[in-house]
């Protein structure tokens, strides 16, 4: 399957609402257009790789430096250390997380989007592409 990463951010609409576009694995592939901060969170058994593809992020690190990411940048939030992205224009982002791994962790909130409406599309597309 190829993904086109421009193209799957051009069909995001909400921010803060990843979407899966893939799976390798274990690990979901997800795209999300981010504008402002969503909220300080954990993954106490997972990592979570942010790789920026257009627009700046910065990702608040709690008790060490922020990170900034241009386009073409990544970075890895080890499990378990509390983060808060933040994107003062608007920034489309891919993430790579585990499938177990919650949108915000165990903190809940009307920004938290269930993993069951980040897969609507994905599971749609999957039924209908070919496998080989």
């Amino acid at each position: 399957m190829i993904i086109n990463f421009a193209a799957e951010l051009a069909a995001v609409t909400d921010h803060w609402t990843p979407r899966v576009v893939g799976q390798v694995n274990n690990e979901y592939v997800k795209v999300a257009k981010l504008f402002g901060e969503l909220m300080w969170h954990d993954h106490a058994d997972e990592d979570e790789l942010f790789l920026v593809v257009y627009g700046r992020l910065v990702i608040q690190l709690e008790d060490r430096d922020d990170v900034v990411l241009n386009p073409g940048e990544a970075f890895v939030v080890p499990r378990g250390v509390r983060h808060n992205p933040v994107a003062k224009e608007e920034c489309g982002i891919v993430l790579v997380e585990t499938v177990t791994t919650k949108h915000t962790g165990d903190e809940a909130s009307d920004r938290s989007v269930p993993l069951d409406r980040q897969l609507d599309r994905f599971a749609v597309r999957a039924q209908v592409e070919p496998t080989d």
